[in-house]
């Protein structure tokens, strides 16, 4: 079973409350999602599995510790996933970049893909799944599946907001998939955005409506 982590840290927190207030601009929305992204990929990454290496210090030899086994690759859920990736790689690289692309059918609220650009290796790696904002859970349960679909046996998912409807969802389709979560808010209101939020992620990265 996956398991699900919602991050208590004091900066994220302090973030998260800086990203919902309305009058953050673009600027420093964009500034702080990769930086909460940054904070939560130290956490996420923390039981991936180490080696020792024997190197050489300007002093003496020694033993250190290095990753082991599979690498890296960071896929986001454009367009909005994109403000996460650069805080990603600041943490992890040498990570490969993936991309897939949804939208919600406005008739059946279904997500249908429009694009999917993976590493060559993906199968292969350790895969985070990131989308600033899980609310019905749609987008993302069908990015893990077309992932699934094309090998991957290992996938986590990172979100900066959730709301207790998409964790639901998410955890119920895909059970193996760890989550990791800045902050667990309350609901879905009527339209699906998640109370209290912070608006449309994607907006307010990119300063669009």
């Amino acid at each position: 079973m996956g398991k699900v982590v919602v991050m208590d840290h004091p900066l994220i927190q302090h973030k998260i409350g800086l990203m919902r207030r309305t009058e953050t601009g673009s600027k420093d929305f964009r500034t702080l999602a990769g930086e909460v992204a940054m904070f939560e990929c130290y956490e996420a990454t923390r039981d991936l599995e180490l080696q020792d290496v024997e190197i050489e210090t300007p002093i003496c030899k020694t033993t250190v510790k290095e990753l082991k086994g599979k690498k890296l690759a960071v896929v986001p859920i454009l367009r909005a996933g994109l403000g996460m990736v650069d805080g990603m790689l600041e943490m992890i690289p040498a990570a490969k970049v993936g991309h897939i692309g949804l939208y919600r059918d406005p008739e059946t609220a279904k997500p249908v893909e429009y694009y999917c650009k993976l590493p060559a290796d993906c199968a292969n790696r350790e895969v985070f799944v990131v989308d600033p904002m899980l609310a019905t859970g749609g987008s993302a349960i069908a990015a893990i599946q077309m992932l699934k679909d094309k090998g991957v046996k290992s996938i986590r998912f990172m979100c900066i907001i959730a709301a207790p409807e998409g964790v639901k969802a998410l955890t119920d389709a895909h059970p193996d998939v760890d989550l990791y979560i800045g902050a667990l808010d309350d609901h879905l209101n009527e339209h699906k955005y998640i109370v209290p939020g912070l608006g449309d992620a994607g907006d307010r990265i990119f300063g669009t409506k």
